[in-house]
């Protein structure tokens, strides 16, 4: 991690007593999770805050009972129900007059699939909740499977030659049960990701976060470069950083360049695209229509 993200993870909010991803954790080297947890512990900062976390690579780092790598109060549950879970328990604090922020902490494969009923459900009844998945693209806990967040061309153990469908697009899907918020976070950008953070737990009723948590396991790169990878994925124009609000007001935070190089570079560095055909020319289009869709989204809420 850079010096610069460093300091501005610890300059902009009072610090927890502890943090709430501790050190002990197992999470492997270069880890978007891992960083994405700090950032939302400098969100937090001294709000009393509770976890629920389904089965997910957030699950299994924490190390084995009765020890945790967890800094909050955590419900671990099924894949499923994690929305579920995180409902009763936010009406819980409700009804007793605890301040206490519920979140939910899923992985891609919990959220964009297993998950997705629960979660939508949710969201429709706008449950005062905060649901942060942290997108790795893959089933990471469980060998590197395919999912619905899996992008185009990329390798799995499940697609050997290449994933052939397109990537879901998860946050026009939540933002399509008109909640009050829900916003994309870089982990390159990290100012912007505080706010959003801040924002979402200061917000009533049902949010939505998105990260974009690189896996150097799975995405077969070098763990340092994991910030690299999301900054290239912002510049490029693979994944978009914005926020909606009200399921219809929609703001493009970060404008990319849609540089081909940058895009060239994000797919060279992980050997996840080395075995398939699709290059950077084969995504462009695909990507120049999102950004078409966002531009006329964009507009229209003006």
């Amino acid at each position: 991690m850079s010096e610069a993200l460093l300091k501005t993870m610890t300059q902009t909010a009072p610090a927890r007593p502890e943090p709430l991803l501790r050190p002990g954790n197992t999470n492997c080297g270069g880890c978007g999770m891992s960083i994405g947890l700090q950032m939302l512990s400098r969100a937090v900062g001294e709000q009393p805050v509770q976890l629920v976390v389904p089965a997910c690579c957030g699950a299994v780092a924490v190390g084995p009972f009765p020890f945790t790598a967890f800094g909050a109060p955590v419900v671990m549950s099924t894949f499923a129900s994690a929305a579920a879970v995180a409902t009763g328990l936010a009406n819980v604090a409700r009804l007793n007059g605890e301040q206490t922020r519920v979140i939910c902490w899923a992985g891609d494969g919990g959220t964009y699939d297993i998950g997705m009923a629960t979660l939508s459900g949710a969201a429709e009844r706008n449950e005062d909740i905060l649901y942060i998945c942290y997108d790795n693209e893959i089933y990471g806990n469980t060998g590197g499977q395919r999912s619905s967040a899996t992008p185009v061309g990329a390798s799995t153990t499940s697609t050997v030659s290449g994933k052939t469908e397109q990537k879901k697009d998860i946050l026009a899907i939540m933002a399509a049960h008109r909640i009050p918020y829900a916003a994309s976070i870089s982990l390159a950008h990290p100012e912007d990701a505080q706010r959003k953070m801040r924002r979402a737990l200061e917000t009533r009723g049902f949010r939505f976060l998105h990260i974009l948590a690189p896996c150097p396991t799975g995405w077969k790169s070098e763990p340092a470069q994991g910030i690299e990878l999301v900054r290239l994925a912002v510049r490029s124009g693979l994944f978009p950083v914005c926020e909606i609000e009200d399921g219809r007001r929609l703001t493009i935070n970060v404008e990319p360049d849609f540089c081909a190089a940058d895009l060239e570079r994000y797919l060279a560095l992980q050997g996840r695209f080395r075995k398939s055909d699709m290059g950077a020319g084969g995504m462009r289009a695909a990507i120049d229509e999102h950004w078409r869709e966002l531009r006329m989204r964009e507009a229209s809420a003006l």
